[in-house]
């Protein structure tokens, strides 16, 4: 029997977005009567909480959410388990290739720390203390072929820098130039299957001009193949 493991964080009032914009989700709802009617509207930047990352995000005229087609996110999937590692430590070039040998061109790869699962709401930790991605380890998902890379923790160094400019957010630009989808906040990568490939699936919101959109991840698996 297959079920639906559910990869996306739950975000609200208190969420805080990435230290580029450093912004808390607002969401307000409006009324209209007679009876009972809301429709809410929200305030809150595209990356905030589990999303996708599109071309647009660091290269001007770069793809955006509607150039997008979902097969570049949904398909067959790899968990690269690199949870051994602490705060503030990276996922270094050597990690990725001792545990990444599996991965082939065309597959999407979700990097594990289970940083996501023990920190997400502790904000501001949860970005200036989490894993990063060593540029290095990034360059070699792309080379390897990964069409899509997603991380269960704050990819980027940078984050932790008083000073950061645009230019500091290396990870981004090595995935998103390089033609690869990167997918961020993920989390419950713990409960997906070791060393086997699975169905995996982000749906975004297709909108003109978003350079990035709030996704819902989620993997179809087997029973017998969850935890495995």
């Amino acid at each position: 029997m297959s079920r639906i493991i559910d990869l996306t964080v739950t975000i609200g009032p208190d969420t805080l977005s990435p230290p580029s914009v450093n912004k808390r989700l607002q969401l307000t709802p409006n009324y209209r009567g007679p009876g009972y009617w809301r429709a809410s509207s929200v305030d809150m930047v595209l990356h905030t909480g589990s999303h996708v990352d599109f071309t647009a995000h660091v290269v001007e005229g770069g793809e955006d959410a509607s150039d997008v087609a979902l097969d570049r996110v949904c398909g067959q999937a790899l968990v690269v388990n690199v949870s051994h590692l602490g705060p503030d430590q990276p996922i270094s070039l050597e990690a990725i290739k001792e545990h990444a040998q599996a991965v082939q061109r065309g597959d999407i790869v979700l990097v594990r720390t289970d940083w996501t699962e023990k920190m997400w709401g502790n904000f501001p930790d949860y970005y200036l203390h989490s894993p990063y991605c060593a540029p290095e380890a990034a360059q070699w998902l792309v080379e390897r072929g990964a069409r899509a890379i997603g991380f269960d923790c704050f990819s980027e160094y940078c984050a932790r820098l008083p000073n950061f400019t645009s230019e500091d957010f290396i990870i981004h630009k090595i995935i998103l130039e390089n033609g690869a989808i990167l997918m961020q906040q993920m989390t419950n990568l713990s409960r997906l299957p070791a060393g086997r490939r699975f169905q995996f699936f982000a749906p975004f919101v297709k909108m003109v001009g978003a350079e990035g959109s709030p996704a819902r991840f989620f993997a179809w698996v087997d029973d017998e193949e969850v935890g495995a």
